[in-house]
């Protein structure tokens, strides 16, 4: 059974860092490319970064320059640090494998930035 359990998230100023992070298990996480996804309530859920098995990551244009996606293919982890947090970075942040046709999901911790 695939499972992502997510640590982090809560309120933060503008300006702020957090760090997310995702535990996988199920897979052999090493061969799978891991992503992180975000949604605000009535919004279609955006992909804000991927890292995939050789560590080639992607970033939404928003996010380009505050996040940092990594993985630990030891710990089975993948995190996501973010940097200079603005309002609109205000979601709820869910890691996401895609494993044999089927598209896991982790609870989705809410990252609230306000002052």
């Amino acid at each position: 059974q695939v499972r992502l359990v997510e640590s982090g998230g809560g309120l933060v100023q503008p300006g702020g860092s957090l760090r997310l992070s995702c535990t996988a298990s199920g897979i052999n996480f090493r061969l799978y490319t891991m992503n992180w996804y975000r949604q605000t309530t009535g919004k279609q859920r955006e992909l804000v970064a991927n890292i995939t098995s050789g560590h080639s990551t992607t970033y939404a244009d928003s996010v380009k320059g505050r996040f940092a996606i990594s993985r630990d293919n030891i710990r089975n982890t993948v995190s996501l640090q973010m940097s200079n947090l603005k309002p609109e970075d205000t979601a709820a942040y869910y890691c996401h494998v895609r494993f044999r046709g089927s598209r896991y999901w982790g609870r989705g911790p809410q990252v609230t930035v306000s002052s």
